[in-house]
Protein backbone atom coordinates (compact mmCIF):
# COMPACT_ATOMS: atom_id res chain seq x y z
CA UNK A 1 0.00 0.00 0.00
CA UNK A 2 1.57 3.68 -0.58
CA UNK A 3 3.28 5.51 1.86
CA UNK A 4 0.22 7.67 2.46
CA UNK A 5 -2.49 5.56 2.68
CA UNK A 6 -1.95 3.54 5.77
CA UNK A 7 -4.03 0.83 7.77
CA UNK A 8 -6.88 1.56 9.67
CA UNK A 9 -6.14 1.50 13.91
CA UNK A 10 -7.53 -1.05 15.82
CA UNK A 11 -10.82 -0.19 16.93
CA UNK A 12 -10.97 1.35 20.49
CA UNK A 13 -12.49 -1.42 23.13
CA UNK A 14 -16.30 -1.74 22.64
CA UNK A 15 -16.98 -1.33 26.55
CA UNK A 16 -15.38 2.33 26.59
CA UNK A 17 -17.33 2.96 23.32
CA UNK A 18 -20.85 2.11 25.06
CA UNK A 19 -20.12 4.04 28.18
CA UNK A 20 -18.80 6.98 25.78
CA UNK A 21 -21.93 6.41 24.04
CA UNK A 22 -24.14 7.20 27.33
CA UNK A 23 -22.24 10.87 27.72
CA UNK A 24 -22.55 14.41 25.77
CA UNK A 25 -19.76 16.15 24.49
CA UNK A 26 -20.52 18.87 27.07
CA UNK A 27 -19.94 16.06 29.63
CA UNK A 28 -16.90 14.37 27.91
CA UNK A 29 -15.17 17.77 27.52
CA UNK A 30 -15.74 18.50 31.44
CA UNK A 31 -13.94 14.98 31.88
CA UNK A 32 -11.20 15.92 30.28
CA UNK A 33 -10.68 19.44 32.28
CA UNK A 34 -7.32 19.91 34.09
CA UNK A 35 -5.70 16.23 32.15
CA UNK A 36 -3.82 18.51 29.94
CA UNK A 37 -5.84 17.54 26.56
CA UNK A 38 -5.57 20.48 23.76
CA UNK A 39 -8.59 22.17 23.97
CA UNK A 40 -10.05 20.20 26.53
CA UNK A 41 -11.00 17.91 23.13
CA UNK A 42 -13.02 20.49 21.70
CA UNK A 43 -13.54 20.91 18.00
CA UNK A 44 -14.03 24.63 16.95
CA UNK A 45 -17.76 25.40 17.22
CA UNK A 46 -18.43 25.72 13.63
CA UNK A 47 -18.17 22.29 13.21
CA UNK A 48 -21.37 21.02 13.29
CA UNK A 49 -24.16 18.04 12.33
CA UNK A 50 -26.00 18.61 9.50
CA UNK A 51 -29.19 17.83 11.51
CA UNK A 52 -29.17 18.10 14.97
CA UNK A 53 -30.54 14.97 16.20
CA UNK A 54 -27.18 13.17 14.43
CA UNK A 55 -25.61 11.86 16.84
CA UNK A 56 -21.94 9.56 16.61
CA UNK A 57 -19.57 7.48 18.45
CA UNK A 58 -16.38 5.99 17.07
CA UNK A 59 -12.65 5.58 16.02
CA UNK A 60 -10.76 7.63 14.24
CA UNK A 61 -10.03 6.93 10.85
CA UNK A 62 -8.09 10.02 9.28
CA UNK A 63 -8.23 11.79 6.26
CA UNK A 64 -5.38 15.10 4.96
CA UNK A 65 -6.03 16.93 1.88
CA UNK A 66 -7.01 20.48 0.47
CA UNK A 67 -8.36 22.74 -1.86
CA UNK A 68 -11.81 20.86 -2.55
CA UNK A 69 -9.95 17.39 -3.39
CA UNK A 70 -12.18 14.50 -2.60
CA UNK A 71 -9.74 11.87 -4.29
CA UNK A 72 -8.30 10.51 -0.61
CA UNK A 73 -12.02 10.68 0.91
CA UNK A 74 -13.03 8.85 -1.88
CA UNK A 75 -10.08 5.98 -1.03
CA UNK A 76 -10.66 6.49 3.02
CA UNK A 77 -14.12 5.29 2.69
CA UNK A 78 -13.82 2.43 0.42
CA UNK A 79 -10.62 1.11 2.42
CA UNK A 80 -13.28 1.84 6.23
CA UNK A 81 -14.68 -0.56 8.30
CA UNK A 82 -17.73 -0.27 10.31
CA UNK A 83 -16.41 1.52 13.99
CA UNK A 84 -14.80 3.97 12.42
CA UNK A 85 -15.87 7.64 11.95
CA UNK A 86 -13.77 9.41 9.75
CA UNK A 87 -12.39 12.58 10.15
CA UNK A 88 -11.12 15.20 7.17
CA UNK A 89 -8.38 17.98 7.52
CA UNK A 90 -9.43 19.59 4.56
CA UNK A 91 -8.35 23.07 5.39
CA UNK A 92 -10.98 24.89 6.05
CA UNK A 93 -11.54 25.22 2.39
CA UNK A 94 -14.86 27.14 1.56
CA UNK A 95 -14.85 27.69 -2.16
CA UNK A 96 -15.93 23.36 -3.12
CA UNK A 97 -17.66 20.60 -1.43
CA UNK A 98 -16.12 17.63 -0.12
CA UNK A 99 -19.07 15.67 0.14
CA UNK A 100 -22.16 14.93 -1.26
CA UNK A 101 -25.28 12.47 -0.43
CA UNK A 102 -23.44 9.84 -2.97
CA UNK A 103 -20.49 9.41 -1.03
CA UNK A 104 -22.52 9.83 2.42
CA UNK A 105 -24.52 6.95 1.49
CA UNK A 106 -20.96 5.44 0.04
CA UNK A 107 -19.97 5.80 3.65
CA UNK A 108 -23.48 4.67 5.53
CA UNK A 109 -23.31 1.73 3.24
CA UNK A 110 -19.68 0.25 4.63
CA UNK A 111 -20.78 1.32 7.94
CA UNK A 112 -18.79 4.10 9.37
CA UNK A 113 -20.20 5.15 11.88
CA UNK A 114 -20.00 9.05 10.62
CA UNK A 115 -17.92 11.55 9.15
CA UNK A 116 -15.95 15.03 9.87
CA UNK A 117 -15.15 17.55 7.06
CA UNK A 118 -12.88 20.43 8.31
CA UNK A 119 -14.47 22.11 5.51
CA UNK A 120 -17.83 22.41 3.61
CA UNK A 121 -20.23 20.13 1.94
CA UNK A 122 -23.38 19.46 0.02
CA UNK A 123 -26.97 18.05 -0.96
CA UNK A 124 -28.17 18.93 2.71
CA UNK A 125 -31.13 16.79 2.49
CA UNK A 126 -30.45 14.29 1.06
CA UNK A 127 -27.22 13.76 3.54
CA UNK A 128 -30.18 14.69 6.27
CA UNK A 129 -32.03 11.83 4.71
CA UNK A 130 -29.42 8.98 4.47
CA UNK A 131 -29.28 9.22 8.11
CA UNK A 132 -25.31 9.15 8.33
CA UNK A 133 -23.94 11.95 10.95
CA UNK A 134 -21.88 14.01 8.75
CA UNK A 135 -20.95 17.33 10.62
CA UNK A 136 -18.98 20.42 8.66
CA UNK A 137 -18.38 23.66 8.05
CA UNK A 138 -21.08 24.90 6.11
CA UNK A 139 -22.50 24.18 2.53
CA UNK A 140 -21.33 25.16 -0.61
CA UNK A 141 -23.19 23.65 -3.75
CA UNK A 142 -19.68 23.46 -6.13
CA UNK A 143 -18.70 19.70 -7.05
CA UNK A 144 -15.48 19.19 -5.38
CA UNK A 145 -11.49 18.35 -7.53
CA UNK A 146 -10.43 15.18 -7.59
CA UNK A 147 -6.50 15.37 -7.34
CA UNK A 148 -4.70 13.10 -4.89
CA UNK A 149 -3.52 11.28 -3.19
CA UNK A 150 -3.72 13.43 0.16
CA UNK A 151 -2.68 11.16 3.03
CA UNK A 152 -4.72 8.35 5.03
CA UNK A 153 -4.73 7.37 9.11
CA UNK A 154 -1.52 8.87 9.90
CA UNK A 155 -2.02 12.33 12.46
CA UNK A 156 -4.06 15.89 11.36
CA UNK A 157 -5.46 18.89 12.49
CA UNK A 158 -9.19 18.74 12.20
CA UNK A 159 -11.67 21.61 13.56
CA UNK A 160 -8.64 22.90 15.68
CA UNK A 161 -7.85 19.86 17.33
CA UNK A 162 -4.94 17.37 16.66
CA UNK A 163 -6.61 14.04 16.11
CA UNK A 164 -4.45 10.63 16.07
CA UNK A 165 -5.63 7.69 13.93
CA UNK A 166 -7.39 5.39 16.82
CA UNK A 167 -8.42 8.60 19.50
CA UNK A 168 -12.39 7.93 19.95
CA UNK A 169 -14.54 10.69 18.86
CA UNK A 170 -18.23 11.69 19.82
CA UNK A 171 -20.41 13.86 18.07
CA UNK A 172 -23.91 15.52 19.13
CA UNK A 173 -26.42 18.51 18.91
CA UNK A 174 -23.46 20.84 20.63
CA UNK A 175 -20.42 19.88 18.23
CA UNK A 176 -17.76 17.10 18.34
CA UNK A 177 -15.27 15.90 21.14
CA UNK A 178 -12.30 13.91 20.52
CA UNK A 179 -10.78 12.12 23.45
CA UNK A 180 -6.92 11.16 22.73
CA UNK A 181 -6.46 7.08 23.61
CA UNK A 182 -3.90 7.21 25.90
CA UNK A 183 -6.82 9.54 28.08
CA UNK A 184 -10.38 7.67 27.35
CA UNK A 185 -10.68 5.74 30.61
CA UNK A 186 -9.43 8.63 33.09
CA UNK A 187 -12.12 11.30 31.00
CA UNK A 188 -14.73 8.62 31.04
CA UNK A 189 -14.29 8.25 34.76
CA UNK A 190 -14.38 12.06 35.02
CA UNK A 191 -17.17 12.53 32.66
CA UNK A 192 -19.25 10.05 34.83
CA UNK A 193 -18.54 11.75 37.81
CA UNK A 194 -19.00 15.03 36.79
CA UNK A 195 -22.63 13.48 34.86
CA UNK A 196 -23.61 12.37 38.06
CA UNK A 197 -22.91 15.62 40.01
CA UNK A 198 -25.55 17.58 37.22
CA UNK A 199 -28.46 14.87 37.65
CA UNK A 200 -28.20 15.77 41.83
CA UNK A 201 -28.06 19.50 40.52
CA UNK A 202 -30.94 18.77 38.04
CA UNK A 203 -33.33 17.07 40.85
CA UNK A 204 -32.57 19.97 43.15
CA UNK A 205 -33.55 22.89 40.36
CA UNK A 206 -36.79 20.68 39.73
CA UNK A 207 -37.55 20.40 44.03
CA UNK A 208 -36.89 24.02 44.27
CA UNK A 209 -39.80 24.85 41.79
CA UNK A 210 -41.82 22.13 43.08
CA UNK A 211 -41.49 24.14 46.48
CA UNK A 212 -41.66 27.45 45.56
CA UNK A 213 -45.10 26.89 43.19
CA UNK A 214 -46.42 25.41 46.40
CA UNK A 215 -45.51 27.68 48.84
CA UNK A 216 -43.34 25.21 50.96
CA UNK A 217 -40.08 25.86 52.48
CA UNK A 218 -37.26 26.71 49.96
CA UNK A 219 -34.70 24.40 49.47
CA UNK A 220 -30.93 25.51 48.87
CA UNK A 221 -30.66 26.32 45.27
CA UNK A 222 -27.38 27.46 44.69
CA UNK A 223 -24.77 24.78 44.26
CA UNK A 224 -22.43 24.50 47.57
CA UNK A 225 -19.50 25.53 45.15
CA UNK A 226 -21.25 28.94 44.77
CA UNK A 227 -21.78 29.35 48.37
CA UNK A 228 -17.75 28.74 49.65
CA UNK A 229 -16.69 31.13 46.96
CA UNK A 230 -19.12 33.90 48.18
CA UNK A 231 -17.76 33.25 51.75
CA UNK A 232 -14.32 33.47 50.43
CA UNK A 233 -14.75 36.37 49.20
CA UNK A 234 -16.68 38.26 51.62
Amino acid sequence: MNDTYRQLPPLVDSSLVERAARLSTAALCDGMKGLGIERDGCMDAAIMPVDESMRMVGTAATVETAVGDNFPIHVAIYQCKPGYVLLVDGKAYTERAYLGDLMGGSAKAVGIEGVVIDGFVRDKVGLKEIGLPVYARGFMQRTPDKIGPGTINMPIRCGGLRVNPGDLVVGDHDGVTVIPRDKIEAVLDAAESKNAYEEQRRDSIVEYERARKAGEPLPPLAPQWVVTMLQEQA
